[in-house]
């Protein structure tokens, strides 16, 4: 599986992006995550889908934040709304065949997109 972020950038706080991983290779049975990492912290995980289309999110962004991806898995994708300057930092997508593994420790990751929010 081979993932590869886009869609990061520059936003105001209250304002919105939507990030993009694109996805290739065998992802049937595959859970997918959003994670991020912020300036000078540990990575958190934020946004998960399960393999049976289950969703979680971190409490921080419930409600701001939505993940999804298409029919054929290709796509996941991450929109997020009324950003906060917490929010700063590398974004991640994630996959592994077991959705437990995702913030521990993947098997497979893109390169990361930076997001920056300023107040």
């Amino acid at each position: 599986v081979h993932l590869m972020e886009s869609g990061g950038g520059s936003a105001q706080a209250g304002g919105s992006l939507t990030l993009s991983c694109a996805v290739s290779g065998h992802t049937r049975s595959t859970a997918f995550g959003w994670l991020r990492r912020p300036p000078g912290k540990d990575r958190e995980g934020i946004a998960f889908i399960d393999s049976d289309g289950t969703i979680r999110y971190k409490d921080s962004v419930k409600g701001r934040f939505t993940i999804s991806q298409d029919d054929e898995k290709k796509t996941l994708l991450l929109q997020m709304n009324d950003l906060k300057s917490e929010d700063t930092g590398t974004y991640l997508c994630a996959a592994d065949p077991w959705a437990n593994r995702l913030t521990v420790g993947a098997s497979y990751w893109g390169q990361g997109t930076q997001v920056t929010v300023s107040s």
